[in-house]
């Protein structure tokens, strides 16, 4: 029996309602658990500080699992640095950019760069923009579009990728949200399981080709594009046809990123083969494993700057110091959000939402209800990494109790949390694909929002079906629904506008 009772949602009802309210995610996190201690503790707020702060702060950050992903964070967003001070990503698009000779192919090759840089989503907007803004513009396609498809590829394509930053916390909060409910499971395998239903990565990817196929635009996207084709018009040819040429780095070549990927991948893939072969994978092997390769390629990053850039390795080393203070934010959302975990774990919050919902929702219906809720909480935030610390420890105890698919509620809570940061005009991946893109951000939001609506309102009827059809193969079926539905529209409303 929960001795709480209603006291015990409040914790997260009151992060969720201040993260709205406020859209800081760090304030919201940091009253919610206050509030939490303040029950604990019979409301007496010195009793409550130091409660947060010994009980669960510390102890958060000491705890083996949490203090080794702290690290690993650290060493990713030293490496990612790196590897964008040393030119590499940027080579690597220039040569996609080589093979562009018409509106079509400069967006697709747009789209095929912003899937090559799947380290990082807000590097992809800073490197990939800049560098296809001349393109499209030699070319005629408005600033709107390349926003739209920089922004697109960026968090779907990095929520996918297991071994970067986005997994490492998701695999966390999920270890920790586990270990709170009494669920015994390694977290990179729950995060592979979850993989095949993160249904709006994969179909929001999957739109942009769809979209170019028809060689159409509709709504507001077409509207800037008329606007462009008239400005263009009013311009001379000097002014309209920069040359690609113009942006390329000469010092970065493709050895700047293959080299620093392969080592990474080999470092990996040794590493991991090892325990493949004996005594088998368990999360500590997956952590170190990462942790090693990341430095390892960190060190191939340095070396190719001290060849090519006459960088020292100190100066280096000063770099990578700088691009683990980017992920500083980040870690302190985990440490709070690992705070908030334990404390609502104390209160028995799931369990107590468990027996309020009891037979009144289907479990099955769990993953969509989680869906919307995620989707409107980030697009009012702006932030995926405060919906994902937020919902999954509250949902993951009340699907486990209600016996709900634990792996589609995980995805909703992801592609809920992508969704709404993906629309959102406060998200931080947004500002940055309308300052890649040299795009108005206003401009960005409205002519993105009729594009991006398509592949949400086709997860929602994916989580839908899968309450009927709980199948992860039920993607291919709402990817052809979502082919069909983005033809039909073009067909209806579209128009070709490029000249």
């Amino acid at each position: 029996m929960n001795e709480y009772g209603v006291l015990s949602i409040i914790p997260p009802a009151l992060s969720i309602f201040l993260a709205i309210l406020t859209r800081n995610i760090m304030i919201s996190l940091i009253i919610g658990a206050f509030s939490g201690t303040m029950i604990l503790a019979n409301f007496n707020p010195f009793f409550a500080i130091t409660e947060l702060v010994e009980k669960y702060i510390f102890i958060q950050i000491t705890s083996g699992s949490n203090a080794q992903i702290i690290v690993i964070m650290f060493a990713i967003g030293g490496f990612i640095h790196l590897l964008e001070k040393s030119g590499g990503a940027s080579a690597f698009s220039s040569v996609v950019a080589k093979f562009v000779s018409n509106p079509g192919r400069a967006q697709f090759a747009a789209w095929c760069a912003g899937l090559s840089v799947f380290f990082t989503d807000s590097g992809n907007a800073l490197i990939v923009g800049p560098l296809f803004r001349p393109i499209f513009k030699r070319l005629k396609i408005c600033r709107e579009k390349l926003a739209y498809i920089i922004d697109t590829t960026a968090a779907p394509v990095s929520i996918l990728v297991p071994f970067i930053s986005w997994g490492i916390y998701i695999m966390n909060l999920i270890e920790n949200t586990y270990g709170d409910v009494g669920i015994e499971a390694e977290p990179y395998q729950v995060l592979l399981s979850v993989w095949p239903y993160q249904f709006y990565a994969f179909l929001a990817l999957l739109a942009i080709p769809m979209i170019l196929s028809t060689g159409k635009d509709y709504g507001l996207m077409a509207q800037a594009q008329e606007k462009f084709n008239r400005e263009m018009e009013s311009m001379t040819d000097t002014n309209g046809n920069e040359r690609v040429s113009d942006i390329k780095d000469n010092k970065s070549t493709l050895r700047n990123v293959l080299l620093p990927l392969g080592v990474l991948f080999i470092t990996m893939a040794v590493y991991m083969g090892y325990f493949v072969t004996t005594t088998g994978v368990q999360s500590i092997h997956m952590r170190g494993g990462i942790l090693t390769a990341y430095i390892f390629a960190s060190i191939a990053c340095a070396y190719i700057m001290k060849q090519q850039r006459k960088f020292s390795y100190e100066r280096s080393f000063q770099e990578y110091i700088k691009g683990m203070q980017n992920l500083v934010f980040l870690c302190l959302v985990m440490v709070l959000a690992w705070s908030l975990s334990s404390i609502c774990k104390d209160l028995k919050t799931g369990y107590y939402l468990a027996a309020i919902i009891g037979d009144r929702i289907s479990p099955n219906f769990i993953p969509p209800i989680v869906f919307m809720i995620g989707a409107t909480m980030s697009f009012a935030t702006g932030s995926s990494y405060g919906t994902f610390a937020i919902l999954l420890i509250i949902v993951i105890p009340v699907a486990y109790t209600l016996n709900a698919p634990l792996e589609l509620t995980i995805a909703a809570v992801l592609s809920g949390g992508l969704f709404g940061d993906h629309t959102s005009p406060i998200s931080d991946t947004t500002v940055l694909a309308s300052m890649g893109a040299d795009c108005p951000h206003i401009d960005h939001v409205t002519t993105q929002f009729s594009y991006a609506i398509i592949p949400g309102f086709m997860t929602l009827l994916t989580f839908l079906i899968s309450a009927y059809y709980p199948s992860s193969y039920i993607i291919f079926i709402v990817i052809l629904i979502q082919l069909m539905a983005i033809k039909s529209i073009m067909w209806t409303f579209g128009r070709k506008t490029y000249n």
